[in-house]
């Protein structure tokens, strides 16, 4: 009996904590643990968690083809994607956000320091939510992230939220104060810089400006000169991209999938290659290998399985690096969008359309490490020259900045649907019509909150892949 209440006692003991297994986590490390689940998903190629570069034709599946063929529901991709943003990105940045506003902080310093940390967090809740009404359309948020209190949200209109969005990103912009610290080494993206944030909200900013472009209700021109007035990404430097360190789990998807787990999975399409095949684009060497002395790309979304050994792969550089980066939003991106701001005489915005498109070309082959004279070469073809290349204004700069966008799958696959270029191959006996135009739901909605479900699919015109979004317009 005596031993037995020893035992009890020790239990209850105040130094009784497996420091393995923390109880109390701060709010830095919950941020960074969302950080780092956000730009993971961003950057995901496993077939499971993301097919965003399958949608857009960057990629293609060589062996198991159903997602290149648009089958959303065998692996339930929906409840992953959802999952990711909702459980692992959202959830901790609130937890982030509400340790830090429990904290009582006397000194101007600190004050200064947590209202830096809160504007970062919103950032980056911004760009989550983006991320997910850019694939569902409605999604939850004034009752989302509310646990057991409430475990069947309603979905809110997809613009009502795209508005506070705005909202939001400009308080965090306005908040931001260089003066005072913000994460610090737990801000994996800046490493703490603050002014960075800034450019990197205001970015965001013009990126969700030009989305709502085509809505008219949505004023979209004077989001857009509020974002450049903030200031926008000026240099490739400032660029939103996380850097992996390289060991194991901190490395790239794709040097997990063709690396730790020796697949080979996806080779480059047809769609991509065979363009710049023909535009004699320089960046073919860097992105790809060659098979038989030439650029081949495999068929997008064959009916059945393909010879990896046939084909053009993906290049040392983006297979096997484990430190190869994922840009979340970066100065080509901010130079296309201004491009186009541009073309389409938005008041505020300097009229040079080619000035930008250019340098959004010159800029994406800076990056990729192709020399200046080629690069300047590429620029100078008819083809695509800004004044000589054929079609349309969103043709034109749509066409470059799906290969500036290069392997940004989630970010391309929004822009593809708003410019409607370039021109996409449907899969094996399938019509342009089936290329998705959002992801389904969750499948495990219409069980676990099924009355919410059916408003909102009934909202955004139903729960079909072939639904548009509220912003694709055309």
């Amino acid at each position: 009996m005596i031993i037995l209440v020893a035992l009890v006692s020790s239990c209850e003991l105040p130094d009784n904590i497996d420091p393995k297994y923390p109880t109390d986590i701060s709010p830095e490390s919950v941020f960074t643990t969302a950080l780092v689940a956000l730009d993971s998903l961003i950057g995901d190629i496993n077939v499971n968690d993301n097919i965003s570069r399958l949608l857009v034709q960057y990629q293609s599946e060589v062996t198991y083809v159903q997602e290149s063929r648009y089958n959303f529901q065998d692996r339930q991709i929906p409840d992953t994607y959802w999952g990711v943003l909702y459980r692992d990105v959202l959830k901790n940045l609130k937890e982030s956000k509400d340790k830090l506003e429990a904290t009582d902080i006397p000194s101007e310093v600190e004050i200064g320091k947590k209202k830096n940390k809160l504007a970062i967090i919103s950032i980056c809740e911004v760009y989550t939510y983006q991320v997910l009404i850019d694939a569902f359309g409605n999604v939850p948020y004034s009752e989302a992230l509310m646990g057991a209190e409430n475990s069947r949200p309603k979905y809110d209109d997809a613009f009502t939220v795209y508005m506070d969005l705005v909202a939001n990103l400009s308080s965090a912009i306005a908040d931001l104060n260089s003066n005072y610290d913000g994460f610090g080494s737990a801000d994996v993206l800046y490493n703490g810089d603050v002014d960075l944030w800034r450019k990197f909200g205001a970015s965001l900013k013009l990126r969700i400006g030009m989305r709502l472009i085509d809505v008219p209700s949505s004023n979209s021109a004077a989001i857009i000169n509020e974002a450049i007035s903030s200031g926008v990404f000026s240099d490739q430097s400032e660029s939103a991209i996380l850097r992996y360190i390289g060991v194991t789990p901190l490395v790239n998807s794709y040097y997990n999938e063709f690396v730790t787990l020796a697949r080979k999975d996806f080779c480059p399409t047809n769609t991509i290659i065979d363009m710049m095949n023909s535009l004699n684009d320089p960046r073919r060497d860097i992105w790809f290998t060659k098979y038989n002395d030439e650029y081949v790309g495999l068929q997008y979304g064959k009916a059945g399985a393909s010879s990896y050994s046939r084909y053009s792969h993906f290049a040392d550089l983006i297979r096997i690096d484990p430190k190869y980066p994922v840009i979340m939003c970066d100065f080509v991106e901010v130079e296309f969008l201004l491009a186009e701001a541009a073309e389409r005489n938005i008041y505020g915005v300097p009229a040079d359309a080619a000035g930008h498109y250019n340098n959004a070309i010159l800029e994406s082959m800076k990056y990729w490490g192709v020399a200046d004279d080629a690069a300047a070469a590429y620029l100078s073809q008819p083809s695509v020259a800004y004044s000589t290349a054929g079609g349309t204004y969103q043709q034109k700069i749509g066409n470059q900045k799906w290969l500036g966008l290069f392997d940004r799958g989630v970010e391309s696959w929004a822009e593809w649907r708003r410019l409607d270029f370039p021109i996409l191959n449907p899969p094996e006996g399938m019509d342009y019509a089936d290329i998705p135009m959002r992801m389904p739901y969750p499948y495990n909605e219409n069980k676990m909150n099924l009355e919410n479900y059916t408003s909102a699919a009934a909202a955004i015109g139903g729960d079909q892949a072939s639904t548009k979004l509220f912003w694709d317009r055309n």
